[in-house]
């Protein structure tokens, strides 16, 4: 599947639900089925600044594709970590630079989000695309 169609797919869950709280539960139920990182991974190289909440990103690359794996100690923001994962792990770098995350905007998260969520998500957002820009220019 392309960013476009996962991003389409995350847009049409969530739009069964027509309660923020229900789509609150949603992405706690996102997060608790992400696989645990390794405690080693647990470390400050791997800790998003910009979070509230502690957010451990891990990228490597293989066969030309990044592959991610992440956490929260926070149950909400741990659903926005699942998201990212499926929206962009699995990517090359070049996919993952000119990708447009327009889900964000047309689920509302950042305007239902608080304000300090929000900027964790960009953070987030902000910390993969560097990932993707430091893998491509080592392929160069």
């Amino acid at each position: 599947m392309t960013i476009e169609e996962v991003q389409q797919d995350i847009i049409e869950e969530f739009g069964v639900y027509q309660d923020w709280m229900d789509k609150y539960g949603y992405l706690i139920e996102l997060g608790n089925e992400l696989e645990p990182l390794d405690p080693k991974d647990k470390n400050d190289q791997n800790l998003i600044k910009g979070c509230q909440s502690r957010v451990w990103l891990v990228a490597e690359k293989e066969n030309g594709q990044i592959h991610f794996r992440g956490e929260s100690d926070a149950v909400i923001v741990k659903g926005l970590v699942a998201l990212l994962l499926r929206v962009l792990s699995g990517r090359t770098p070049k996919e993952i630079m000119e990708s447009s995350l327009h889900f964000i905007d047309d689920l509302g998260l950042k305007q239902h989000l608080s304000p300090t969520r929000a900027n964790g998500l960009l953070a987030m957002v902000k910390q993969i695309r560097l990932y993707a820009v430091a893998y491509d220019r080592l392929e160069k």
